[in-house]
């Protein structure tokens, strides 16, 4: 399995609902950062946030490391900014068992903030995502020590947002964010949000660089197959995540939707 650089290739390959899962596939060196990169609007991403770039001083080294292995100088920052990713930097602490957030350089979240993440072990930063200690925590600290320098590793997710901008701060409740969305403006109205990330060991410092490429898409311009599984997605997310994503205030809308374009293909 690879992955592809659009919501329309993503999403076939992203959980649509049930128990959490890693959904890792292999990819090769020439599937690992998106070809096509618009540095324009990057340098205007970093300069519109520059709260997205929060560097501890042990994200230095390996950040110097990855710009020089993206033939750039400079360090973490440097080599967001020349490619579609955003990029952070984890790494083990003498004596601790599991991987801390150490630099991140984000013009592109996707409703959170790095300087609340900085230092957190990686059950911290999934802290808010339901079910993860239960079904995924474990596995994720087993893959994230046993990663060796060389294989990289990528799997993709979905959000449902109200905007179609790259940077996503969800800055109102739900059900006020989704309160223009019906089953007839749903199209235009919702956005399709993917992170496609990605996961591999820096050789010479030992971090573990973790991208993640924003792809967001109107509804209407998902194929019908994306339209169908999201409306089966929606309606099995598991408990506690459905209040984590706001479902409940654009669910009815998207289910609609949905329904209307099987209707009119028939």
């Amino acid at each position: 399995m690879t992955l592809g650089f659009s919501v329309n290739e993503l999403l076939p390959k992203a959980r649509g609902g049930g128990q959490l899962r890693m959904g890792l596939a292999k990819l090769t060196e020439d599937e690992w950062l998106d070809p096509k990169p618009d540095l324009k609007a990057r340098r205007a991403g970093f300069a519109e946030f520059p709260e997205g770039t929060q560097l501890t001083p042990q994200a230095l080294a390996p950040g110097e490391e990855l710009a020089a292995m993206l033939g750039l100088k400079g360090g973490l920052l440097e080599a967001a900014m020349a490619q579609h990713e955003d990029m952070c930097l984890l790494t083990r602490f003498d004596g601790e068992e599991h991987y801390r957030l150490i630099g991140a350089a984000v013009a592109w979240p996707s409703d959170w903030q790095p300087a609340d993440k900085m230092g957190l072990p990686l059950r911290g930063l999934h802290a808010p995502i339901a079910g993860y200690e239960e079904q995924l925590a474990s596995g994720v600290d087993h893959f994230m020590s046993a990663l060796k320098p060389g294989p990289i590793y990528g799997r993709c997710n979905w959000f449902i947002a109200p905007t179609g901008d790259e940077r996503w701060l969800a800055d109102k409740p739900s059900p006020v964010a989704f309160a223009h969305v019906n089953a007839d403006n749903a199209g235009e109205t919702l956005f399709v949000r993917s992170e496609r990330q990605t996961l591999r060991r820096l050789p010479e410092t030992g971090a573990i660089l973790f991208t993640i490429g924003i792809y967001v898409e109107p509804l209407v311009g998902l194929n019908r197959a994306n339209i169908a599984a999201l409306s089966s997605a929606v309606r099995s997310l598991v408990e506690g995540e459905c209040e984590r994503r706001g479902t409940g205030a654009y669910a009815d809308a998207l289910i609609g939707y949905a329904k209307r374009q099987e209707r009119n293909r028939d």
